[in-house]
Formats: structure tokens, sequence, C-alpha cells
């Protein structure tokens, strides 16, 4: 099995690409630094809001969920998911990003 960055360096480094693209990002909640699982919340502005939850592939590739669906959600809805998942889940970090484009910052494909 090939060796996997630790969560707060991927983590870290979105931070730094978005710094470099002029993307606003908050880490809004801190979860486990070595393993710990990311959700994005991802707000496009008047295109509303999508929650990518971090999977891996069968063959153990990075790649994101559209945990909210195809469609955009409002915040509300975006928020409620999160909070779900956190229960769920202590471990997990929330980022939030905001860009009207989506583009990608994270490693992976979206499914």
């Amino acid at each position: 099995m090939e060796p996997r960055l630790k969560t707060r360096i991927q983590v870290m480094a979105a931070v730094r690409l978005c710094a470099a693209r002029a993307i606003p990002i908050v880490i809004a909640r801190r979860g486990d630094e070595d393993a710990g699982t990311v959700l994005i919340k991802l707000n496009r502005l008047e295109h509303g809001f999508t929650v990518l939850a971090q999977t891996r592939l069968p063959q153990g590739d990075l790649a994101w969920l559209r945990a909210t669906g195809e469609a955009a959600v409002d915040e509300a809805t975006a928020d409620a998911y999160i909070a779900r998942q956190l229960q769920r889940d202590p471990d997990l970090w929330v980022v939030e990003i905001e860009d009207r484009e989506g583009r990608p910052i994270f490693a992976g494909r979206v499914l």
C-alpha cells in the first residue's frame, strides 16, 4: 500500500494553494491531524453550496463524493449535513471554500 500524506499536510497545502489563487478558504474544524477525513463546504455564491466528502476508490486513489447530491443546496442544508457527519465522526476536518467557479483545490476527482 502506498504511503499517504497526513490530513493536516493535505489541508495546509490546500490553504496555500487557495492563497496563491486568491480563493477564500477557512478551516472551520480541525480533526485528527494524521488520518482525519475531510469535508469540503464549497460555497459557489449565487450558485449555492455543495458538500464534498473525501473517499477512496477501490484501488486506493483519493476521490470526492457530492455528499449533498448533484444539485446545489442552500447553506442550512449543507450545515445540517456537516453537523450529522460530525456526530458520527469526531475526527473530521471541515474546510470551507468560497469559489464561484468551484475549482478543484484538493487532489482527486469528484464523483
